[in-house]
């Protein structure tokens, strides 16, 4: 039960402003469960802690990210939908990881520090919103894609977490039918989320608190290597399981 508990704090965090923290949440629960079953379990958890993180982040987000990104990463939900049965979790674990890892080398070693803000990209947001639909439906990593495509835009702290928050609430929303039709929710897993709920909101506002003290570059440059941790995590679980 306690790994349990950890998984819907790490989620209440990603919630509150800390984003690719949340993609842990899956491989902890995949200890003692299937991916499949804990991706779906944890759902519910997700969409409550989402309600909070909306309501804190609700006049702080990047409206011309959020006109393409969410249409763009709801279209990515519907292709992993109809494609879970023909692309394997491990092929789609390695590439993100591996698109992850490149992307950090590449911020960290070849770009210079004081390099301008990128504009928002209708074509690239397209793209890599849809990707984070896709990874976000098959096991709540949808962080990775996302994250390549809106750190160049040196958004503040503030509006980068709150367009986060926006993005993958509608995400998380377009994923209850489709989860619901792959592993219907028995009444044991009610039970658990009430359960859980209480863990999954402290996380929410712990996460809130730490975001809005934490200075900005110290924050961007936690989200750079989370995301490098996560991806390299990704890879090297995809390996193993190959």
């Amino acid at each position: 039960m306690w790994l349990l508990w950890i998984a819907a704090f790490v989620v209440g965090l990603s919630k509150g402003g800390l984003p690719s923290i949340g993609m842990l949440a899956v491989p902890i629960l995949a200890l003692v469960m299937s991916p499949v079953k804990a991706a779906v379990l944890l759902l519910p958890i997700y969409l409550i802690s989402d309600v909070v993180g909306v309501s804190l982040y609700r006049r702080k987000f990047s409206k011309p990210n959020l006109i393409v990104l969410i249409p763009a990463g709801i279209l990515g939900v519907l292709i992993g939908w109809a494609t879970a049965t023909m692309i394997s979790d491990q092929a789609i674990a390695l590439l993100i990881g591996l698109l992850g890892i490149g992307f950090c080398l590449k911020t960290w070693f070849f770009e210079s520090k004081n390099q301008t803000a990128k504009p928002a990209n209708p074509i690239k947001g397209i793209f890599w919103g849809a990707a984070a639909g896709f990874t976000s439906f098959i096991s709540h990593a949808g962080a990775p894609p996302y994250q390549i495509y809106m750190l160049p835009q040196k958004l503040s702290k503030i509006e980068f977490a709150g367009t986060t928050v926006i993005v993958f609430t509608m995400i998380n929303l377009a994923k209850v039918v489709p989860y619901q039709n792959m592993r219907p929710y028995s009444f044991d897993d009610v039970e658990i989320t009430i359960i859980l709920i209480p863990f999954a909101l402290a996380g929410t506002f712990a996460g809130a608190f730490l975001t809005h003290r934490i200075k900005e570059t110290w924050f961007f440059l936690g989200v750079q290597i989370s995301l490098f941790v996560v991806s390299f995590k990704l890879v090297v679980s995809a390996v193993m399981a190959s």
